[in-house]
């Protein structure tokens, strides 16, 4: 035996989750929508999302078997579009662009400032579960840079006194 079948042979195995009757309902109208299943991939991993926070590979593993697709080819999926979260996330993600207009706008400093204040990096979430930092190459708001999209809400005109009156009024609505 090779040790990549040894290791494979090993490795514990992802069982696909039962997805939720919501999720199936919602995913059933999306396919009403689409000429073909595997269209629905994307709209699919959204669902999950919204319904679960993330997308583990347990529901990805679902989605996929439910679509009638590869694990492997739903995952570049979800890879691909870099909203589709793989891993927990905080109960709100700030998605911070860094841009060249916002980089050219301070947003270096304002990063710096929102690492500071709340203990994180790109890709980390707070201890508390309440935040995790996300960048984003555009948000498309390049004349109010910089900007960040927060609980659907775009951020314009980004300075360190708006960032701590963002996170301020976050922590009233908690």
């Amino acid at each position: 035996m090779t040790n990549s079948q040894l290791i494979a042979s090993t490795a514990p195995r992802v069982q696909a989750r039962t997805l939720t009757e919501q999720e199936v309902h919602d995913i059933e109208h999306e396919l009403t929508l689409y000429p073909d299943k595997r269209a629905v991939g994307l709209e699919a991993l959204k669902i999950v999302q919204k319904h679960q926070g993330w997308v583990s590979d347990e529901s990805l593993l679902a989605v996929a078997n439910f679509l009638e697709m590869s694990a492997h080819e739903l995952d570049g999926v979800a890879t691909f579009f870099n909203l589709i979260f793989r891993q927990p996330v905080g109960r709100k993600v700030m998605l911070f662009c860094n841009s060249v207009s916002c980089y050219i706008m301070g947003c270096e400093q304002i990063k710096a400032h929102i690492s500071e204040r709340l203990g994180i990096d790109y890709g980390e979430t707070t201890a508390d579960g309440q935040f995790t930092l996300i960048p984003v190459p555009c948000l498309g708001d390049c004349d109010r840079a910089p900007v960040m999209l927060m609980d659907g809400e775009q951020q314009r005109n980004l300075s360190i006194e708006k960032i701590n009156e963002i996170l301020a009024e976050s922590a009233e609505r908690e």
